[in-house]
């Protein structure tokens, strides 16, 4: 019964986003309606009272989608990607709306306002975005100020990037100010993510060259912190690339990967549209296949020895099926949700557990990597 109610509420609530919501917001500059959406989350996770309506209205918990992975504990493997809250605003409201784990950022060393406006948009024919942020986000030191001592109810990850200006621009002061990031908050959250391949900053992605990277990770090492390091790599990268990212990565203290990044390719016959803006990197639909190789791909590449957290066009509980099946063992979406609704989160997960006993699996885990 408590399936079949969670079934209703969540087409009602698909139905109404669908219907009012959708068309109204996809009519307000994108960047306009996140800043709109932080605000009301800030609301609702302002008091006990409209938490536990936020968790009465998209809340879906079911124990075949729980595990422990790297000594931290998931309630279910659907997680938000970092991007979507830069300055961990929302790490009251978002555990209510049915995410397993939440990463905030990407946090750089030093406050950033990002690339000029607009730097946002929507691709409606092809369920994307285009993104050119820049890593927009108030600074490792306030936001960190403002996570001390905090308790979560889910796992929270700290993506960590460069800051996106000249002054980082060499190795050395890029690994400064990932350094400085880092310590910040070897005591905050569950863990790290170390991102390499944001597309859009001021000297590119230095990190991916492997002599570099090498150098950034021996840094990192030198930083104690019993936090588990995942690090994200770009969809765009070819095969030889990603073999000497894997060869540096098995010489320092990283558990896993995201798979991936957002892409910056234009000739992918997924984006429908005509004329898109030169700068930025793409999500959503158009970025699924490049995900779901590349996670196939270190899978392989490593036998399963790292954890892949899979990113990019997640849309429906077969979408992410297919990626836990190809070796992931967590997921992260956000274009997902700005187009289907955030009852999808609960959607997702509520049709995994079907997916689940359809192949006879009693846990997530027994799928990873199980379509190879």
């Amino acid at each position: 019964m408590k399936d079949f109610s969670i079934n209703i509420r969540n087409k009602i609530l698909g139905f109404l986003y669908e219907t009012f919501a959708k068309p109204i917001f996809f009519q307000i500059d994108p960047e306009t309606v996140h800043n709109s959406i932080l605000l009301f989350g800030k609301f609702l996770g302002s008091n006990p009272i409209t938490r536990f309506l936020t968790k009465l209205l998209f809340h879906y918990s079911n124990k075949k989608l729980e595990q422990t992975i790297l000594g931290i504990h998931f309630k279910n493997p659907i997680g938000l990607a970092a991007g979507f809250d830069k300055d961990a605003e929302l790490t009251k409201i978002l555990p209510e709306t049915g995410f397993g784990f939440i990463e905030v950022g990407s946090i750089t060393g030093l406050p950033c306002e990002g690339n000029p406006r607009p730097r946002l948009w929507r691709l409606k024919k092809s369920k994307g975005l285009v993104v050119y942020y820049g890593l927009k986000n108030e600074g490792c030191e306030k936001i960190a100020k403002k996570l001390a001592h905090k308790k979560f109810k889910i796992p929270i990850g700290t993506s960590i990037a460069k800051t996106n200006c000249k002054e980082t621009s060499t190795c050395q002061t890029g690994i400064d100010d990932y350094v400085k990031a880092y310590k910040e908050f070897t005591e905050i959250g569950g863990y790290f993510t170390i991102n390499i391949s944001c597309p859009n900053t001021f000297g590119g992605e230095p990190f991916t060259n492997p002599e570099h990277l090498d150098k950034l990770l021996t840094e990192i090492d030198k930083i104690k912190t019993q936090k588990p390091i995942f690090l994200k790599i770009s969809p765009d990268l070819n095969d030889g690339q990603i073999d000497k990212i894997i060869e540096v990565v098995e010489k320092h203290d990283i558990k896993g990967f995201v798979c991936t990044n957002i892409t910056k390719n234009r000739d992918n016959a997924k984006i429908l549209e005509k004329n898109l803006p030169k700068a930025g990197g793409v999500s959503g639909r158009p970025l699924k296949d490049l995900s779901d190789k590349l996670i196939s791909y270190v899978y392989k590449k490593t036998k399963g020895k790292y954890i892949i957290i899979g990113c990019g066009g997640i849309f429906t509980a077969e979408d992410a099926y297919k990626k836990i099946r190809l070796g992931a063992s967590l997921l992260q979406l956000i274009t997902g949700m700005i187009f289907e609704g955030p009852q999808v989160i609960s959607e997702i997960n509520y049709r995994l557990i079907k997916l689940l006993k359809k192949d006879g699996y009693k846990n997530i885990s027994e799928a990873v990597g199980k379509g190879l």
